[in-house]
């Protein structure tokens, strides 16, 4: 999934992270039900620090966009931070920051959303915010046109700007192509500037209404307390209209394509091999995630030893793993050395995943590969914040929300055969999309 990196760091973080090896031998505990809105709330306690996280995920992000109006959710992760009704401009950072606390938000193909860490006396500050924020977010002039200007900057200063910064689009426009994922979370800026304030009004009104929302609560708080400050600020406001989501095919057989991005700041040559595969909630997803851990991700990885240690022919390799909702893809990339020829790291890389592909993996790879899974898991559920967000996560995706209990257990029951059927199933030659970044001959 994409998370833009503007959170602040947590002020608590201390009093908010736990041991690993007791988040492996306990249950995360929760109560979950629905307000007559259609708000689903979950609640999880836990009273060993002084800290509450709240945490609402909306079921809406790019892929929910017109095709002519992309980066409205992403717009919208910012303009909420505009004010509300009861809230003034410039006012909510002062309330949350001087209550001690820090809060954020993020947009992806699928969701946006927003979390804030307090002081679990402050608990109800966090909740009246959000209920503006879902009732009375102000959408005027003076707010939208100053996040237009944010949102153009932060394109042009992550992507337009940066060596490579076009990976992410390029790669979504070849595999998705033809589906609402053709198009990445951070839009184009020629239609947030075409776009009208009744557009975004229309937007909001649409998407963030209680029945297209989690609200996920977890720390130091009190059942009935939190029950009875959700039912105050939450249950009055209106229920939206039932929402109708595009409708579209994504087949994981597609022809193989490849194409040239030729961009004057590539330092170095480049190479990414993608495939299509799976949507998230799929039976393959988690052998996919530990294939292409083992493929590609650090430095002890098949593909970093052999290209970077073994043969010096780039000086990184990594993967990609996106499985959203409705489709996915997985990927390597390489960043070759000075005068390497993308030929070169193109047949390495194939090599090495046809290796893969034919004789599976080894007991050692595969308890490494579970070595990080169960460490990726401990510091996802780690904090308050962590496990509100995977609460929501698992019940808006999964619709099992007990599946942050069970989660690591799936993990350890995917088999080195498991993989090397995945591997064989998804990673084929002729289903790989290629995309290269050669270095621009000088003039």
């Amino acid at each position: 999934m994409i998370r833009f990196n503007f959170r602040f760091r947590v002020v608590l973080l201390s009093a908010l992270l736990f041991n690993l090896s007791s988040w492996a031998a306990s249950r995360i505990d929760f109560i979950e039900y629905e307000l007559s809105n259609g708000l689903h709330v979950i609640l999880h306690q836990n009273n060993e620090a002084p800290v509450v996280s709240t945490y609402v995920l909306y079921h809406v992000g790019s892929k929910d966009e017109r095709p002519d109006r992309t980066g409205f959710a992403h717009f919208f992760e910012h303009l909420m931070f505009e004010g509300t009704k009861n809230i003034s401009r410039g006012e909510l950072d002062k309330l949350i920051k001087g209550s001690g606390g820090n809060f954020n938000a993020s947009t992806s193909f699928d969701r946006t959303d927003y979390y804030i860490n307090v002081p679990s006396n402050e608990l109800e500050l966090a909740l009246w915010i959000e209920s503006e924020r879902m009732l009375h977010a102000v959408v005027n002039e003076e707010g939208v046109e100053t996040q237009r200007e944010v949102v153009k900057e932060e394109r042009r200063s992550r992507y337009d700007n940066q060596p490579y910064g076009s990976f992410f689009e390029n790669m979504a426009k070849m595999v998705f192509a033809d589906t609402p994922y053709a198009w990445t979370p951070i839009g184009s800026v020629q239609y947030i500037d075409q776009a009208t304030i009744e557009e975004f009004r229309a937007f909001y009104k649409k998407w963030y209404v209680p029945n297209n929302a989690i609200l996920s609560i977890a720390g130091d708080i009190d059942i009935e307390n939190t029950k009875a400050l959700v039912e105050k600020y939450f249950v009055d406001i209106p229920r939206g209209a039932e929402l109708e989501r595009a409708q579209f095919a994504f087949e994981l057989d597609a022809s193989p394509q490849e194409s040239e991005v030729i961009e004057p700041i590539t330092p170095l040559p480049g190479t990414v091999h993608i495939w299509r595969a799976p949507p998230m909630t799929h039976e393959d997803a988690n052998a996919l995630d530990l294939l292409i851990n083992i493929l590609a991700t650090g430095n002890s990885s098949r593909l970093y030893r052999k290209l970077v240690d073994l043969e010096r022919a780039a000086v990184n390799s990594s993967a990609f793993t996106y499985l959203q909702e409705k489709a996915g893809m997985v990927a390597v990339f390489a960043i070759g050395n000075r005068g390497v020829d993308i030929a070169q790291l193109d047949e390495l890389i194939k090599t090495e995943v046809e290796n893969l592909v034919e004789n599976g993996i080894s007991d050692e790879e595969w308890q490494k590969a579970m070595n990080i899974k169960e460490a990726e898991l401990a510091s996802s559920f780690g904090t308050m914040q962590n496990r509100a967000e995977s609460l929501a996560y698992y019940r808006r995706w999964y619709g099992a929300t007990d599946r942050i209990n069970d989660e690591l257990d799936l993990y350890r029951n995917v088999t080195k055969e498991k993989i090397q059927e995945v591997a064989r199933k998804y990673l084929t030659q002729e289903r790989r999309y290629t995309l290269h970044y050669p270095v621009p001959e000088k003039r």
